[in-house]
């Protein structure tokens, strides 16, 4: 497919990296030029190109700005009927991106991770799913959404990967201080966390390490007793009040 990406930060620049090697023709703003340029060094499918050159040269184009700074940037250019549009940009529903886009079709909204440029990723989308499925599966997994007031759920929740990357990157550090290869101790804890994670749901792996007295259940009992689950609840009822 001929792909266009205005705004080329480190989410898009994944997208990009995960699309490669598959035949497209992919050509990508020069904003955000520490990424662009190395993009369009490293694979030979990629451009540089200018905004309305990406327009009027793509199938899709996938936006990737900030929202405060979508109307202005886009404001200027000129949309083709016949192209389709995804957006990677956070608070912005289907409606918002029509607005921004028309005459184009704004095909979909996508909130993409890193893991994206690698493969294996999930998607959160909502709207034209078949469009992105075609683009990204199988090598990524599109979870399709309702309606904005679920993407806006599920926006809150994926934010709990970062206190998980904090409390895995705590307890390789605390590993590291008293082995003699902190680098493998710390691949250690993240094949064990994804894979176990990746083959049981999340209350059937706790049981599973619910064993009277072991190791898991005492670290978990004392994270719970210092008020961890509460305070996750907390933030994230505060992230979907604003929302």
């Amino acid at each position: 497919m001929k792909l266009g990406f205005i705004g080329t930060g480190a989410i898009a620049s994944a997208v990009v990296r995960g699309l490669t090697g598959q035949g497209h023709h992919i050509r990508i703003s020069a904003r955000s030029a520490a990424r662009s340029e190395p993009l369009a060094a490293e694979y030979p499918e990629v451009t540089i190109a200018g905004l309305q050159e990406i327009l009027d040269q793509s199938e899709v184009v996938f936006l990737g700005l900030m929202l405060g700074d979508a109307p202005e940037i886009l404001g200027a250019l000129t949309f083709p009927s016949g192209l389709q549009v995804v957006s990677f940009m956070a608070g912005a529903d289907l409606a918002q991106v029509a607005s921004l886009v028309a005459p184009a079709r704004a095909g979909a909204v996508m909130m993409p991770f890193p893991s994206i440029a690698q493969g294996g990723s999930a998607i959160m989308a909502l709207g034209d799913t078949a469009l992105l499925e075609r683009i990204f599966a199988p090598a990524n997994t599109v979870f399709t959404l309702e309606d904005a007031v679920e993407l806006d759920a599920y926006l809150c929740a994926q934010a709990v990967l970062s206190p998980v990357a904090r409390q895995l990157a705590d307890a390789a550090a605390w590993l590291g201080a008293r082995v003699s290869d902190p680098t493998k101790g710390e691949a250690f804890l993240r094949m064990l966390v994804a894979t176990s994670l990746s083959q049981s749901d999340a209350e059937t792996l706790l049981a599973v390490l619910n064993t009277p007295g072991g190791y898991n259940q005492r670290l978990r009992q004392h994270m719970d007793d210092a008020g961890q689950g509460a305070a996750l609840l907390a933030g994230l009822t505060s992230l979907e009040a604003k929302a």
